[in-house]
């Protein structure tokens, strides 16, 4: 099956434009379904914010710090800025020609449809996917960005043109090429697909970045993955950051064990790595904003987090923290409205990720210090050196 006749629209997502293309185009067209670039839970979000609706659940902070759930939210955050910081300086919210194209659908009585994958699925994919030094250059663009000097925003048209989005893109690919497979070449592969299973005439509002991609899918409909597949989430396989991690710890206690048994006074070593990793988690959590029990918590637990590497402090330090800052729904719903660096900075959630991300930060250079300066020494003891 495939529409009968397909448009699609390639859209800036804070463009106004791109929000009067939307709703001519359907208005002229009258299509019997409208497609568009987003999936259950983002529109539903979308409608929520627009009409003021807050859902009423129960927010688990312990649920939010594990593994990807800390490390998707704090991505995400950063992502939802900088889309709200550009939507700002061009007058419209991110996300205005998604809802335009679903209300002109209903206004022309034409179905909406929904073609993205889901969010959370894309997220856990692409982080499955990227390597330890992706995911720290990702980062670390996205902090230095945040902290950038700001620039005006004159030609937001022009992206959706070929070149400059091409640069673009290219840019985000040479950065990360797994997270780019992920994020752009599966979700075109994706939503590709769901629009050739699509009947009648079909409008599709998708943003620019996708839509030649989509298009070579839609030409190419061998070259589509199974959807089954592109919906998998599989374990990520053990990488060289891996088995480092899992390596440093066991060497530790390997080498402390070794040096006790062969009668070697550990007492002075034991207490620099308790110092290095405890003190360094302690500051670390002081500088990310922290409350002191917060803090406290980090210099206890990081020594036995640090040679345990299923455990984090900043896991211990974050759930003491919103404890105490007593975090709720609405900071989690408020987190993706933040419009400014003072917004994400008050909101009470946002501290607490700060806060573990110190916590785990000091905790990792306490442990790379106390290589030179614990480790390598009984090392040297037990050779005889």
């Amino acid at each position: 099956m495939a529409p009968d006749n397909l448009t699609i629209i390639g859209t800036a997502h804070v463009s106004e434009k791109s929000v009067e293309e939307v709703k001519d185009t359907i208005i002229e067209s009258q299509p019997d379904i409208v497609a568009v670039e987003l999936d259950a839970a983002r529109y539903q979000n979308l409608l929520n914010e627009k009409h003021g609706v807050q859902e009423d659940k129960e927010i688990k902070i312990r649920e939010i710090l594990k593994g990807n759930n800390f490390t998707m939210l704090l991505v995400s955050s950063f992502l939802s800025y900088f889309q709200k910081k550009i939507g700002e300086e061009v007058g419209v919210k991110p996300g205005s020609e998604m809802l335009a194209a679903a209300e002109a659908a209903q206004e022309a009585g034409a179905q909406v449809a929904l073609i993205d994958r889901d969010i959370q699925i894309t997220l856990k994919r692409a982080l499955n996917h990227m390597s330890f030094w992706e995911k720290a250059k990702f980062v670390y663009s996205i902090i230095a960005s945040f902290f950038s000097k700001d620039e005006a925003i004159e030609d937001i048209e022009d992206i959706k043109q070929g070149d400059a989005l091409e640069e673009v893109m290219g840019y985000f690919q040479e950065m990360s090429p797994s997270a780019y497979q992920v994020l752009v070449k599966e979700r075109d592969a994706f939503m590709a697909q769901r629009l050739l299973d699509l009947p009648g005439n079909v409008v599709a509002v998708v943003g620019a970045g996708h839509k030649n991609g989509i298009k070579k899918y839609m030409e190419n409909p061998q070259d589509i993955p199974p959807l089954q597949q592109l919906l998998e989430l599989k374990e990520s396989k053990i990488s060289a950051s891996k088995l480092i991690l899992f390596a440093i710890p066991a060497l530790f206690i390997v080498i402390f064990v070794l040096a006790f048994l062969q009668g070697i006074n550990i007492q002075s070593g034991l207490l620099q790595f308790v110092l290095l990793t405890g003190g360094l988690a302690f500051v670390g959590s002081i500088l990310a904003g922290s409350k002191l029990p917060s803090a406290v918590t980090a210099f206890i637990v990081a020594p036995f987090t640090a040679i345990h590497p299923l455990l984090a402090a900043g896991w211990f330090a974050g759930i003491v923290e919103a404890k105490l800052r007593g975090v709720s729904m609405d900071d989690l719903s408020q987190l993706s409205k933040s419009e400014s660096l003072r917004d994400m900075w008050n909101n009470r959630l946002f501290r607490i990720l700060l806060v573990v991300v110190g916590a785990n930060i000091g905790t990792t250079i306490g442990v790379f210090l106390s290589i030179p300066n614990v480790l390598l020494p009984l090392i040297n003891r037990l050779m005889g050196m």
